[in-house]
């Protein structure tokens, strides 16, 4: 039998208890470190585990930039936690892990004249859809852990869904992000050109980092629909075959998605909605072997027809 290996546990882990002190003195959230609650935060979909040093469930704004505050202060990471349905360990971490889905989980507002509509990082995608259909609108992201995965940990990890290639990732369906970063402050994130503040500031930083690297930018990031790993370091030089946006310009929200939450927090998501498609069709086509079906992936994409469901039986 194999033995687990014996790796030293971060040095911040021993600022555990004045952590949780300091939660329930300056914050109404719920904090638990107690093994059966922490072991739940410590797998998602994954076969990785890791143990948080803490759970943090905050109630109001206030709590989550109190426990950033602290967390800092005492030298311990943040984590945001949503649905945990990652399958690569992304929602795992020795880190003070807070999680978004008990309150954080409102749609605030719904623009049906714009399709757009803003909503806190913990609500779940199958909710929000509930909400948006008397408005015949949806958020076109439709990944297959629907009924689990939050909208702010789809953009973590810059979700795609079965349709993707009609409507894009999460990357092309989020129009801002307002997010604290790491000293508590709140920043807005959109169009760069109308940008302000502590996120203008960043983005010109980003854009001289890009701008060095643009060589290598341009060499080796894939030229692909569903790239979805890694910082969006490339909405200066966008190296996807779907621009990022409509228009060419560049928002900074796009380098907030995909970073798994390593660079701000989000407060609140701005998104781009889609009309609900009036007809669905379901097409079960028969193969010969399991090669041509996947040789027919191709042509089947070229009828453009980005809801037909088909099922490969060879």
């Amino acid at each position: 039998m194999n033995k687990p290996l014996d790796l030293p546990l971060p040095e911040f882990v021993a600022n555990k208890a004045e952590l949780a002190k300091r939660l329930r003195q300056e914050t109404s959230g719920e904090v638990m470190t107690d093994m059966a609650s922490c072991g739940r935060y410590a797998t998602d979909a994954s076969i990785y585990q890791a143990m948080p040093v803490a759970v943090f469930i905050p109630k109001t704004a206030e709590d989550i930039a109190t426990a950033i505050q602290i967390a800092a202060d005492l030298g311990v990471p943040v984590f945001p936690r949503g649905g945990g349905t990652s399958q690569c360990g992304q929602t795992t971490g020795t880190a003070l892990v807070i999680d978004n889905t008990k309150y954080f989980r409102k749609l605030l507002h719904a623009d049906p004249e714009k399709s757009t509509a803003v909503v806190e990082p913990g609500i779940v995608l199958d909710h929000l859809n509930a909400a948006l259909k008397p408005h015949g609108l949806w958020y076109p992201v439709d990944v297959s852990t629907a009924g689990q995965a939050t909208i702010g940990g789809m953009a973590g990890n810059n979700s795609c869904g079965s349709r993707s290639i009609a409507y894009g990732n999460m990357v092309h369906n989020v129009l801002g992000i307002d997010a604290w970063l790491a000293n508590g402050q709140v920043a807005s994130f959109g169009n760069y050109a109308h940008s302000s503040g502590a996120a203008k500031q960043l983005g010109d930083f980003v854009k001289g980092l890009a701008n060095t690297l643009q060589p290598e930018i341009e060499a080796r990031f894939p030229k692909v629909l569903r790239r979805v790993a890694g910082y969006n370091l490339d909405v200066f030089h966008p190296q996807s075959e779907r621009p990022y946006t409509q228009d060419d310009s560049v928002n900074l929200a796009h380098l907030l998605i995909s970073s798994e939450g390593t660079l701000a927090y989000f407060k609140s998501l701005e998104l781009k909605l889609a009309l609900l498609p009036q007809h669905k069709v379901l097409g079960v086509v028969n193969f010969a072997s399991f090669f041509k079906a996947m040789d027919s992936a191709q042509h089947i994409v070229k009828l453009g027809l980005p809801l037909l469901s088909w099922w490969i039986a060879p």
